[in-house]
Order: structure tokens, then sequence, then C-alpha cells
């Protein structure tokens, strides 16, 4: 309020003497030429005037310009009434593979504020100039010149795309840098090929995802053989096992059976051993002076309670080999029951 009350109180006095009042948008740096001077010097003046700025001049004898310095874009498309001209404005060139191309391209820049006073003195005067007359001359001229040196093939792919967009950038810097202008990015939108040609690429693009669409199905069967040859793998892994299994425990049995076999055997041998030593023993006893005794003993022992009949044999006695035995027997049996038996005790 107090800067507009002293520009109210001012202005008057500044209407009487001749002076003007100019001043910048929030976004704009103003750029003085004096024209005719008693004292400094002429032309345009190395100073620039900050954005929201007013300042008054002598009209006639000075010259005001303001330059705008936020980002602007210069887009450069086929589509009509749309980027920087109503007609069609893409870039039509070819590839380095010799077919034709038409690419939409934006060129976002600003000007650098510190070299507005170099730009009106060297360059342009106004920023409608600066565009028509430098930026868009540069900006259609180079970028054919760097995505040219693509093959055809190359503008399906972003990435290549994109690195070609930033040497355009990188380049126009190079150039437009010197005139004051801060080349931000340059972008790419659409792009389209002759229409024969690009019939062709469409069916090429057609047979690829066909060839593709095929791979994926072999791959997709390769995948499923292998999962079905894991799982037989799987399978026969487990009968192994299991056979194995089966395996080991039969031979553990086979082991324990076995070494008690062993141990049985062992215990009969040595048993047989004992009973060999023993029976030898004995037969070395019997050979002594003690066995024939034995031997009687033994034999009076077994006849021990057994009757036994004396029978003549020789001289005027029975003869056996003529005698009836079985007959004597039963003679002998008769009479031996005729006796009176003894009673009991």
């Amino acid at each position: 309020m107090k800067k507009l009350i002293l520009i109210l109180i001012l202005l008057p006095s500044l209407f009487l003497t001749g002076c003007v009042l100019n001043s910048t948008g929030k976004t704009e740096v103003g750029v003085r030429t004096v024209k005719f001077t008693l004292f400094g010097e002429k032309g345009v003046e190395d100073k620039i005037y900050p954005p929201g700025s007013t300042t008054f001049f002598l009209p006639f004898i000075n010259d005001w310009h303001t330059f705008d310095t936020k980002l602007q874009n210069l887009e450069m498309t086929a589509q009509v009434r749309r980027g920087d001209r109503n007609s069609k404005d893409d870039l039509l060139f070819k590839t380095i593979d010799g077919n034709d191309i038409s690419l939409d391209v934006i060129i976002a820049y600003r000007i650098d504020p510190k070299k507005a006073p170099y730009i009106l003195q060297h360059v342009a005067s106004s920023d409608r100039e600066l565009r028509d007359k430098v930026v868009r001359t540069i900006a259609r001229s180079k970028p054919r010149d760097i995505f040219g040196e693509l093959e055809t093939e190359e503008f399906y792919i972003t990435a290549t795309r994109q690195e070609k967009s930033d040497q355009a950038k990188e380049s126009l810097q190079e150039i437009l840098g010197p005139y004051g202008i801060i080349v931000e990015r340059v972008l790419t939108k659409d792009y389209r090929f002759n229409a024969e040609y690009q019939k062709a690429i469409e069916d090429k693009k057609i047979a690829d995802q066909m060839v593709e669409k095929n791979k994926s199905a072999q791959h997709a069967a390769l995948e499923e053989y292998r999962k079905e040859l894991e799982k037989a793998r799987g399978q026969v892994n487990e009968v192994v096992a299991s056979a194995d299994g089966v395996f080991a425990k039969a031979k553990i049995e086979a082991d324990a059976y076995y070494e008690q076999q062993k141990f049985l055997a062992d215990a009969i041998i040595a048993e047989g051993k004992a009973e060999a030593q023993g029976i030898e023993q004995m037969n070395k006893a019997l050979a002594g002076a003690g066995g024939e005794t034995m031997v009687k003993l033994r034999i009076a022992e077994a006849l021990q309670g057994k009757k036994i009949l004396l029978l003549p044999i020789s001289g005027g006695g029975m003869n056996l080999k003529t005698t009836d035995i079985n007959s004597l027997i039963d003679t002998m049996g008769i009479k031996a029951m005729s006796k009176p038996q003894p009673k009991a005790k």
C-alpha cells in the first residue's frame, strides 16, 4: 500500500516531466536501451530489471524490452492447430536404412535471465522473435540429423529413442547456449512411417508375435515335460529308497541271524569239543589198570536184580544146538508158578 500511495503521489509529477512507467511481470526481466544521452553511454544497458519491478524512464530517448524467463515448450507435431503452428509441423527425415519417417518433437527451453541484455543486443528483441528465428530454426534442423542416425527398427525401442533425445538436448544446448538459451529437455512423441512400409512393419510385428507365442507354447511344454520328469524322478527315488530300506532291513536281520547261528555253532562246537575231551579222558581211564575193574563194576550194576540160570552145556548135559529153548522156557516158567510164593512181609 505504501508503494502504491507513493506511485500515486509521484505519478502526476512524472507525467509533467514526461516519464513513462515500465514494469515487469512475475516471470519477466526487463532491459533498458538508452537511445540518447548527454553524459552516459548509449545502447543496451548491461543491467537486468528483476521480475515484479517498476521503473520510470523518459520516452523517446529510452526503449524498454522484456523477456519471459519461464519454461517454454516448442511443440512440432503432425496434429493441426495444436503445436507451434496451426498446420502440420512434425519433423520429416529418413532413417539411416533409407525409410521415410515423421516424428513429433517437443523442445523445452528457457531464457537465461543474466543474458537478457546480450539477447536484446545480438539475438532478438522479443520472445517471439527469439522463438521463431533462433530456437525453432535450429530445433528443426539438428534433431533431424541425430534421429536420422537410427535404423527403422530402433524407433520401436524406447531406451534407444531416449538416448537420442539426450544427445539432441546436449547438441542443442551447445548451439543455443551462447545465445542465452537453456535447453531443458527434448521429448519425442508419436512417429509414423510410409503407409506401405508401416503395413509391412505391422505384418512383421504380427509374425513376430506369433513366433513369440509359439516360443512361449514350446517353453510351456518344455517346462511341463521337466515337471513330469521331476515327478517321475521323485517316484523312482521313492521306490529306490523303499527298496534300499527293505534291503537294509533284510541285511540287518540276516546279519543278526548269522551272528545268532554263528554263536550257536560256536556253542555246539565248544560243547562237542568238551564232550570229546571227556570221552577221550574216559578212554584213557579205561585203558589203564582201573578200567577192567570199572567195567566189571558196571556189568555188576547192570546184572543187579536179574535172575541168572546156569545151564550145563558139556558132557552128558544139555546141548544148546539141539534144545528147544522156547519149550524149555515155557516148562521152567510153569514149574516156577507151581511153587508156593513167599508171603509178603
